[in-house]
């Protein structure tokens, strides 16, 4: 398959990298930053443009891998006259953003992949959307060959997921830097949390969370949570953040 990658960022980089191991061409690379597109497309010794009414129209798969607010420009600039399919990679962006094009899809990878950081793809879970079912078909095919966790997810169910995913890794990470802030402050290091992070990301693996809960809002300590409060008084913010997750973890204690 001559694929067209529409971005040189996190995404963009480990799908070409991805795509091109399993013997996909990887025929051109767009950015708008030139010096961006060129450092990606010298890894394929293929072109690279920063002008878009230059990609190539006719390869089998278009890339949008550009951030969520740049899509829309991007879709509005590319030439109607490509006839493969094109997909974009965002979760909370509709696939009939891409309704212009006679094939469009989604693939969404649920997963925060971070450029020159290692990512195997093959336990990334995949959604997969299709403007038809052949489309759904040729995007489910490429992407199983990648990972095996690759399911159907059409974009209701995609934004649900990445609004959960939110929470469960942005927030979550949120709170990792917060509970480094704090102890900093008392010289203490943040390597002395990541056995009690590690075993909760290990019992949620085989429990719901709900079942794995502990602490001070479960247990109704009341006396604790005085003390959590007045310790973080100086930072008005992190009273706010902690009174709210406990009264969400006290809530669903009482259900």
């Amino acid at each position: 398959m001559d694929i067209v990658i529409v971005g040189s960022g996190n995404i963009a980089t480990h799908f070409a990298t991805s795509f091109n191991g399993q013997g996909h061409n990887i025929l051109q690379v767009y950015s708008r930053n030139l010096a961006n597109a060129q450092a990606l497309a010298k890894l394929f010794a293929v072109p690279a443009t920063n002008q878009i009414n230059d990609i190539d129209v006719l390869a089998d798969l278009y890339v949008i891998a550009v951030s969520d607010n740049a899509i829309p420009e991007v879709i509005s600039q590319l030439p109607k006259s490509i006839q493969g399919i094109l997909v974009h990679t965002a979760g909370a962006t509709p696939m009939n953003t891409l309704v212009k094009f006679k094939q469009y899809g989604v693939i969404y990878p649920v997963q925060s992949i971070t450029k020159g950081m290692p990512s195997n793809l093959s336990e990334i879970p995949f959604g997969v959307e299709g403007s038809d079912a052949r489309v759904s078909s040729t995007l489910t095919a490429l992407m199983t060959a990648l990972s095996n966790k690759t399911f159907s997810c059409d974009s209701t169910q995609r934004l649900a997921l990445h609004t959960a995913a939110v929470f469960a890794n942005n927030f979550s990470n949120a709170l990792f830097q917060i509970a480094y802030d704090i102890l900093q402050t008392h010289d203490l290091s943040f390597d002395l949390l990541k056995p009690i992070i590690e075993e909760t990301a290990k019992k949620i693996q085989d429990h719901l969370p709900s079942q794995t809960q502990t602490g001070p809002a479960q247990r109704n300590d009341i006396q604790t949570i005085r003390r959590h409060l007045q310790f973080l008084s100086r930072n008005p913010s992190w009273v706010k953040i902690y009174q709210q997750l406990t009264e969400e973890i006290s809530s669903n204690r009482n259900i």
